[in-house]
């Protein structure tokens, strides 16, 4: 029991813990308009993720608690920054509204098929990688065009449409594999993965 939960708590797992701990404090950040600092902590965020990643594999310390905290940390860092950006108008509301719902969407596929005991195994799509880096892109543009004043109004409006565009195009492809998984015509053993 104890070496379990030493393994568990590994050094790239209590990095993963830490970037979870920054997710409230970079929203706080954002609605008191300290977007400056805010752009700093999601740039140490994506640096302790790429951190954690490479200790995890150059030294075996992969666990199964990583294998879920991870993409939830970035998820939660994510969300909460788009939140925050949709309330203040800095993002538009129908694609704070996509990004949320979509996640929501695939997180009551992914339980339903629990409870149906027809579990769905978990692994990325090309079209829901290309999302979620378009997410941090857009993300990132628009914390230091806030925050610095950089003028980059026609990158944000094309990176909104693209990431738009890539929001719905990940979730149709999650939900057209969860509906061939659950009716037992997903014979590739390619699911998707949020």
């Amino acid at each position: 029991m104890g070496t379990r939960l030493d393994r568990a708590l590994n050094l790239p797992n209590l990095i993963t813990l830490m970037r979870v701990i920054l997710v409230p404090v970079v929203f706080w950040l954002l609605i008191t308009d300290q977007t400056q600092i805010a752009f700093m902590l999601f740039i140490v965020a994506g640096v302790s993720d790429a951190v954690d990643g490479y200790l995890a594999k150059t030294f075996g310390w992969q666990t199964e608690l990583g294998a879920y905290l991870d993409p939830l940390a970035d998820k939660l860092l994510i969300v909460s920054i788009f939140l925050a950006l949709g309330v203040d108008g800095k993002l538009p509301l129908w694609l704070v509204v996509a990004v949320v719902s979509r996640d929501i969407l695939i997180i009551m596929a992914v339980m339903l098929s629990w409870v149906l005991s027809n579990p769905v195994r978990i692994k990325p799509l090309v079209v829901s990688k290309a999302n979620t880096v378009a997410q941090i892109v857009l993300a990132a543009t628009v914390l230091a065009d806030e925050g610095f004043g950089l003028g980059l109004g026609w990158a944000r409006f094309a990176l909104i449409w693209i990431t738009g565009a890539l929001t719905v195009a990940s979730l149709a492809a999650y939900l057209h594999s969860w509906l061939l998984h659950m009716s037992g015509h997903d014979i590739s053993g390619q699911d998707s993965s949020a």
